[in-house]
């Protein structure tokens, strides 16, 4: 009786723990749209047209630094139950606290500005409005997202669980149409020493490290991982933080796909046949179309594009709430934050595009990620420290290794952030 009861009882078992899996996935997706966004494509663009498949490396090296980094978002809020605006303000000084939501909120405002730049650019190429008036246009998806976020974050993730897929889709397609060299694809996931040496690559490959992490992802994902039921005992909460590091580690698979797709397919259509220096996402479209031989192609790059912008748009709105309250307190309606910020970013793009012309939209794109890049440090720092102290830990004190590589993880992010400022 019992060789039968006890198979059914692990069968069982197994059931009810995919099925608890599954109520933790959700947040993952939230977070892996700023790691595809259009700021990525820049650079993986300008990557795999310039060196080919050899910094596909650099992109598997810069997913796995941010699945460590969500991992220990996820580590922060199971411990303590605050996300990580809370955590710092409670841990350091006033000044201190503000400073660092002073920066945190530039970094949002940088990073909506590469969104808003990024779907104008879509826009432009789908249906030919010119840029000035597709800023303003995705400017005002605010109304959208206001009627979305009342339905609940359930129906967000659902929603930008659906543009990842599409993204992935439109790139994998394409991919199917460029028809990449297997044998140096594989060879590109081998370190080289090449970077250190070869013109340019060393530049290009900090580039795509520095715009992968990006600061408000470690306030989002800190926050929304408490969302879900993690359990009163030691053994749920571990089981609970499990579940929510296969979310993001599921969903940050995606965004690797998606940005070793660009850059494979960047590589595939321009580098091989000698066109090393393309770079600006408009340029790779008008290039796509030819070197493909169907319009699809183009198309499906737009798609992606645009999906990619408001992807990350929806992030960013929920990240600026949890910054503003979780350093100063200040609960505040969604749309009014939704619309300083994109006002913040709309500004000096229509500045850009009106008085130095549409040409100089790429420029405004490479500094936001300058911005980004100066203001990751002082995102990660704190996460990584406060994750390691036992005091505030307890029992989930992060280990000594996985602190190890955290803190080696920060000083590659912020030396890369700092080397690509003083290049660019």
């Amino acid at each position: 009786m019992s060789a039968v009861v006890e198979p059914a009882l692990r069968k069982a078992s197994r059931w009810a723990a995919f099925r608890r899996f599954l109520g933790f996935v959700g947040p993952g997706f939230l977070v892996s749209v700023g790691y595809m966004d259009p700021g990525n494509w820049a650079t993986d663009l300008a990557g795999g047209s310039q060196f080919g498949y050899a910094l596909l490396w650099v992109i598997l090296l810069s997913n796995l630094m941010a699945i460590l980094f969500q991992h220990l978002c996820v580590r922060l809020n199971v411990a303590t139950g605050r996300d990580l605006a809370q955590a710092c303000r409670a841990r350091y000084s006033p000044s201190v606290a503000k400073f660092l939501w002073v920066s945190a909120q530039f970094g949002i405002i940088a990073m909506d500005l590469a969104e808003l730049l990024g779907s104008a650019i879509a826009l432009q190429i789908l249906f030919g409005i010119p840029l000035f008036f597709g800023a303003i246009i995705t400017a005002l998806d605010v109304l959208v997202l206001l009627a979305l976020t009342r339905l609940g974050y359930r129906w967000l993730e659902a929603l930008v669980a659906v543009l990842v897929l599409t993204i992935a889709a439109c790139i994998g397609v394409e991919l199917l149409l460029a028809k990449p060299a297997i044998a140096e694809l594989v060879k590109g996931f081998i370190p080289t020493t090449a970077v250190l040496t070869r013109p340019g690559m060393l530049f290009v490959a900090l580039g795509i490290v520095g715009a992968t992490v990006m600061p408000h992802n470690l306030y989002l994902h800190s926050s929304i991982v408490g969302q879900r039921a993690q359990g009163s005992t030691e053994a749920e909460r571990r089981e609970a933080m499990r579940f929510a590091t296969y979310d993001s580690t599921l969903a940050l698979t995606f965004a690797f796909f998606v940005n070793a797709g660009l850059l494979v397919l960047s590589a595939a259509v321009f580098h091989q046949s000698g066109q090393t220096g393309v770079t600006d996402i408009r340029e790779a479209h008008r290039l796509l179309d030819g070197a493909l031989g169907t319009t699809v192609a183009g198309t499906l790059f737009a798609v992606a594009l645009l999906a990619s912008g408001q992807n990350a748009t929806i992030t960013g709105t929920m990240a600026g709430q949890i910054v503003l309250e979780g350093f100063l307190k200040v609960k505040s309606a969604g749309w009014l934050v939704r619309v300083a910020t994109r006002l913040a970013a709309l500004v000096p793009a229509l500045l850009v595009i009106g008085l130095a012309g549409e040409g100089r939209v790429e420029t405004l794109l490479v500094w936001s990620q300058v911005i980004l890049s100066l203001q990751l440090g002082f995102a990660c720092w704190p996460l990584v420290r406060m994750t390691g102290d036992p005091d505030l830990m307890g029992v989930f004190v992060a280990p000594r290794w996985v602190s190890a590589l955290g803190w080696i993880a920060t000083a590659l992010v912020v030396g890369s952030g700092l080397w690509f400022v003083v290049n660019t």
